[in-house]
């Protein structure tokens, strides 16, 4: 079959069945602007779900005007609501197109499947999964966060003889009860039958993770810093996307270097201590594949799991009656200049920096209210602290045997 824009001879493989067999049409993998063919190839055109933006494109927007498209504002929570809802509306009420949607979210390179959004799901109905191939010895379609931009890739398309596309309609996919109460686990499913069927692996890395990727971009880090598997540290640790957008900022302001990755070096300077003994250990414990550095992903995962559960209101406390040596109720700089020096080996120069920045209303004395809001902005100062502990502990305890066993000698 000989199609526009230098797509020939595409190939179809199996039958697109009806709206009222499956309410719904999955496509996947999403690489590129030219997906849009798979409906207008047919002759009854479905609706698609996409982004709003692409209703202001050259071409793209002419397209979608020939169908009844849900748009959603990707950013927008409310917008995402209320295209879940209109999803449903369509694929339940019946005497709609069928729906087109590349639950994927945003464009790969069709590497792998990564994490299906649940909208398709959600309503629970039958599902057609279409699998999509571009099988050209020279790729001009492919279209991600990276790379050539829509022009370049139309101008480079046409320029060819021959631009393959390969269709393959899936038999439908009908839910169980248990699928239809569960999208997600509805979702994982349909991906690993498409999976299977175009030979490739699946990835939980979702949309969220090209924002991040974006978010690197802006700060000057490489673009995969961002690439964390959003939605696995989300289930296991709680954090949102904001807080890792919020992460990522403060990561990037640790990473002098802009690499990607945080050095020793970088996070004595970050905290303002020297390389003791107590900070390496911390550091080691963050640094979780043993690279010597310490990247995004490892940095989320240390703040969480190694230093916000010890800093707590008992360890902030305890900080600060040991730096408080005098029990005055305030640490003055000579306080802080002592405990860290016979501590970290810290120079007055040093201290005097970190005292200014803990000293939030310049009064010459840190209140227990500024050293605990200092505290839970830096939790890693809390992590060090009681690695420090520990040694202490050890070399108190070790000198206690030596002595213990000189006195048995001794007798």
């Amino acid at each position: 079959m000989t199609f526009c824009i230098g797509f020939q001879n595409m190939k179809i493989k199996g039958k697109r069945v009806t709206s009222s067999d499956a309410p719904v049409i999955c496509g996947a993998p999403h690489s590129s602007f030219f997906d849009v063919l798979t409906a207008f190839y047919c002759l009854e055109l479905p609706s698609f779900v996409s982004r709003a933006e692409n209703n202001e494109m050259f071409l793209i927007s002419a397209l979608l005007k020939f169908t009844q498209p849900v748009l959603v504002k990707r950013e927008d929570p409310n917008s995402r609501q209320n295209t879940v809802k209109e999803i449903q509306n369509r694929a339940q009420a019946g005497g709609w197109p069928q729906i087109l949607i590349f639950p994927e979210g945003t464009c790969t390179n069709r590497s792998c499947l990564i994490s299906f959004k649940l909208g398709a799901f959600h309503p629970g109905v039958p599902v057609q999964p279409v699998c999509l191939r571009y099988p050209n010895r020279l790729d001009t379609v492919t279209w991600t966060w990276e790379g050539p931009g829509v022009f370049t890739l139309l101008w480079l398309t046409l320029c060819q003889f021959n631009t393959r596309l390969e269709i393959e309609y899936l038999p439908v996919y009908t839910p169980s009860e248990e699928e239809k109460a569960d999208p997600k686990l509805f979702a994982n499913n349909v991906r690993k039958v498409m999976a299977e069927a175009l030979g490739v692996p699946v990835t939980d890395h979702t949309y969220d993770d090209c924002r991040l990727m974006m978010k690197a971009r802006k700060l000057n880090l490489p673009m995969e810093s961002g690439l964390v598997e959003f939605q696995k540290l989300h289930k296991k640790l709680g954090i949102s996307v904001d807080d890792m957008h919020t992460l990522l900022e403060k990561f990037s302001s640790i990473d002098l270097q802009g690499k990607g990755v945080i050095t020793v070096s970088e996070f004595s300077k970050y905290l303002q201590v020297p390389e003791s003994q107590s900070l390496k250990d911390v550091f080691a414990m963050y640094d979780r594949d043993g690279s010597g550095s310490i990247d995004f992903r490892e940095y989320v995962i240390g703040l969480s799991l190694i230093s916000a559960p010890v800093n707590t209101d008992s360890t902030i406390s305890l900080a600060f009656q040991l730096f408080d040596s005098s029990k005055q109720g305030y640490i003055s700089e000579e306080d802080l200049s002592h405990i860290l020096y016979n501590s970290f080996a810290m120079l007055d120069v040093d201290v005097a920096e970190l005292f200014k920045q803990i000293d939030a209303d310049e009064d010459g004395k840190i209140t227990y209210g500024e050293f605990k809001a200092f505290a839970e902005k830096r939790p890693e100062y809390a992590a060090v602290f009681m690695a420090y502990q520990e040694l202490k502990k050890d070399d108190t305890n070790g000198n206690a045997t030596t002595e213990t066993e000189g006195h048995v000698k001794s007798e």
